[in-house]
């Protein structure tokens, strides 16, 4: 192997090093600030201890949300459509938040299963589309 090559292995062997070293600071900034959610059913199978700031995802049950007399502590149910949590919340809820519509929760998970919510997020439907363009792809195309 001559200089020139020695050279060039080295230069690709820096780079390839520099690649590396980046690629996993990405993925380790990138772990940090992933929010995913446990399901109900995720959520009752996992060892959590009560202190512990958790996200649960899933759908509002159907006739489960009970409002206490001040109108700022909601009761209600997060299902999975297989297993459900009964969740309490103290403050004001979102606007989309309804039966049946898809949430996700920050709390905390008590010893009796119950839990208790610092934050909700309702999410909106998929197919959500705006009034505005669902007319115009209602009308016919005129050719």
């Amino acid at each position: 192997m001559n200089r020139k090559q020695k050279r060039k292995l080295i230069a690709v062997m820096c780079l390839l090093v520099a690649l590396s070293i980046a690629a996993g600071l990405i993925l380790y900034a990138l772990k940090q600030n992933i929010n995913l959610f446990y399901t109900p059913t995720e959520l009752l199978q996992a060892t959590t201890t009560p202190k512990q700031t958790i996200r649960l995802g899933g759908y509002v049950k159907k006739g489960s949300i009970h409002y206490d007399a001040s109108g700022t502590h909601v009761h209600f149910t997060v299902t999975d459509r297989t297993h459900d949590i009964d969740v309490s919340f103290d403050g004001v809820l979102p606007n989309l938040f309804r039966e049946g519509q898809a949430v996700v929760t920050t709390g905390n998970l008590t010893a009796e299963k119950q839990f208790e919510a610092h934050e909700v997020l309702a999410k909106h439907d998929e197919k959500y589309m705006p009034r505005s363009l669902a007319k115009d792809l209602q009308k016919p195309i005129v050719r």
